[in-house]
Order: C-alpha cells, then structure tokens, then sequence
C-alpha cells in the first residue's frame, strides 16, 4: 500500500509536467488505442521504449516508478492466469477438466500481460505529472465540442478527476484499516487463499464508511465554494497549445504509423 502510486500527482518542473493537460490525456489515449494493435517484438521493443522516453523526461525515479506498480502486479497476473488456463486453440500440452493449457492460451497471455503493463505505466506517467484539477479541465478542453449535444463536459470531467483523486487517499485509508485489524490480532497473510480472503472481509464496511464520509465533506466544501452543475466555471490557470505539445503530438502520430508499418 505504501508503494501504489498510481492516481498519486508527483508536483515537478520537468517537460511533461509543463505540457498541456489536453495534450498528455490525448497523448495516453493513442498509446493506449496503439497497444491494443501492436503484435510482435518489435512493435512492442518501439512501444516500450516510447514509454521510458516518457519516463526519463518526467524526471520520475525509473525504480520509484517499478516499485510503484509492482502492487498491481498480482491484478495482472492473476488475468494472465485466466487466459492460460481457460483460453482454448493451439496445441495442447496440458488438460484437466475444464482447464487446458494451450499454445494459443500462453500466446494470448503474453500479449496481455505487455499490453497491461505497458498502459499501466503510461498511465502512471499522466497521473504522477498532472494533478487532479489538471485532469479535470484537460477533459473538459477535449469534450468542449460535444457541449453542442447538451452533453455536462464539465460535470464528467470534474467526476472523473475526483475518482482518479481519491485513488490515493483510499489506498491510504485501507492501510490504516488494515493496520488497526493487525493490531487487533488479524493476520491477513495466514492460512490458504480463501481464508486470507476472509480476512480482508471486515475490511469493507469502515473503508464503504470511511468514502461516505469523504463523499460528504467534499460535497459540502463544494456547496459551501459556491459550485453549481450546468454553470460556466472560471479556472485559475488558463492552458494553450503550445509548440511542445504540438512536437509530442506528431511524435506519438509517427510512433503509431510505424507500429501499424510494422505489425505482422
């Protein structure tokens, strides 16, 4: 829990921090539209260097940044594991019931793991360089166009930055929790996987309390600010394209001609 970072904002000075937040949100999407096509080792090699470029010019820490998704680590094996042993087609080198382990199952799952790990840490890239408020008025400059359709832009995106916001303090909320129960005497690590499942159980009910109550005083501080749905909002900071954001943009466009050049 003290390693998750990702929806954590790390405030710095570097290129990425300083770009757009309309450029770094439209940025991620395409890396992440991108992935979902590349399909062999070098369309991978290319797509994972990309994101290390990233990496290195947020001037995030390379092994902060590994330590930080390592606890989402187990998500993802856990889904690779689905596909191991329930995907059918290829060869088969093992079956047992309704489980078969195939060629085409190990392939699969290959892929899927890259492909996560690889928009997992893209991702974290957006969320350590842009804050919440960032976020929220990024959306709010890329969605301006469906306001013609009475579609709420401001609303969505403002729900979409308090989801990613209280990512952390939910984390941090659930160390605690943990933390009382072990001093209680809880032991989440001992016994088999259905008993140490058992044990997050009594996590539930305080950590659904402790989210109403924050629900609550945000919405309170939020009325008590004055804010009203459907109407304009001001914002402190006012953002512009700008010639980097431009140079990013044409650097990921040409990363996806390439990869698509290069897809088997």
């Amino acid at each position: 829990m003290n390693n998750f970072i990702f929806g954590r904002y790390l405030p710095g000075n570097s290129i990425i921090h300083k770009l757009n937040p309309a450029a770094k949100i439209l940025l991620c999407f395409i890396y992440i539209f991108v992935v979902f096509f590349a399909n062999n080792v070098a369309t991978y090699l290319l797509l994972a260097a990309t994101v290390v470029v990233f990496i290195i010019l947020s001037k995030c820490s390379l092994s902060f940044f590994l330590k930080g998704i390592m606890p989402l680590l187990w998500v993802i094996i856990f889904t690779v594991l689905i596909q191991v042993f329930f995907s059918a087609g290829g060869h088969v080198y093992y079956s047992l019931g309704i489980i078969r382990i195939t060629s085409f199952g190990i392939y699969n799952a290959i892929l899927l793991f890259i492909r996560f790990m690889l928009i997992i840490a893209m991702s974290t890239v957006l969320t350590l360089t842009t804050s919440p408020l960032e976020i929220s008025h990024g959306i709010s400059m890329l969605l301006k166009p469906l306001k013609r359709f009475k579609f709420p832009v401001e609303t969505f995106s403002l729900m979409i930055s308090i989801a990613l916001r209280f990512v952390p303090t939910l984390t941090d909320e659930t160390k605690l929790i943990m933390d009382a129960q072990r001093s209680r005497g809880v032991d989440f690590g001992d016994g088999g996987l259905i008993k140490r499942a058992k044990a997050f159980v009594p996590l539930l009910i305080p950590l659904f309390v402790s989210a109403f109550k924050h629900a609550d005083d945000l919405s309170v501080a939020m009325e008590a600010r004055g804010y009203q749905t459907g109407k304009l909002r001001s914002h402190y900071h006012s953002y512009k394209w700008q010639t980097k954001d431009y140079s990013f943009i044409s650097l990921i466009v040409i990363i996806t001609i390439v990869t698509f050049m290069y897809r088997s």
